[in-house]
């Protein structure tokens, strides 16, 4: 039986507009651009979402699909690459620069507060309350790798998997990059939802 692909190895369906060179290149007029940049916003985020991305390095991205499409020798520009995270971090809350320079961006296709809230509600379904795990456990461990076997399982049982909470949304946050992770977290914290602990290499959390 031949393995399933990984997120990263998935095709990725590309919106109408990618097909259209005008899209890669800065419109002038202010009202154009700015739906320029909400359609290069949502694209941004729909495609690291769908490669499970949560740290796009802006210099090397340029050079992939997301930037460049190949069929029409277009591509964006690093500058404009970054004038639209500027937007998508200001306007919608949606990135946040990772590195002083500007190569490297989180990407928020969940921000924060939103992955706090999938936190918690898997520490509900999975009885988790009471528990101290290690930031490592959390995101990395069988546990919540297990679970998404469960949610690739329930998906073909349509709202049941739903129901009983077993689809992505409570284990989508496998594989988190630690900056994003110590971030949710912390929103647990200030929600009283949950306790981190230990040093910055062996780091815990405890949830409430």
């Amino acid at each position: 039986m031949t393995a399933p692909l990984s997120p990263a190895d998935q095709p990725f369906t590309f919106p109408r507009e990618y097909h259209f060179p005008p899209f890669f290149t800065r419109q002038r007029n202010a009202i154009t651009y700015t739906a320029q940049c909400q359609k290069w916003s949502k694209l941004i985020l729909d495609y690291c979402r769908a490669k499970r991305i949560w740290r796009l390095p802006l210099v090397d991205a340029i050079d992939g699909e997301l930037f460049w499409n190949k069929s029409l020798n277009r591509r964006l520009s690093l500058a404009d690459a970054r004038e639209i995270i500027d937007v998508m971090k200001a306007k919608e809350g949606r990135a946040e620069w990772a590195s002083k320079d500007k190569n490297v961006a989180l990407v928020y296709w969940r921000n924060p507060e939103e992955w706090a809230t999938v936190i918690g509600d898997w520490v509900e379904e999975t009885a988790q309350r009471g528990t101290v795990l290690t930031l490592y456990e959390l995101t990395e461990g069988d546990l919540s790798a297990s679970q998404g076997m469960c949610w690739l399982f329930f998906n073909f049982l349509g709202d049941f998997g739903r129901r009983v909470g077993t689809d992505g949304s409570v284990v989508e946050f496998h594989g988190m990059d630690a900056e994003v992770l110590q971030k949710s977290l912390n929103v647990l914290v200030k929600r009283g939802k949950a306790q981190v602990f230990g040093n910055e290499d062996q780091q815990g959390v405890k949830f409430f």
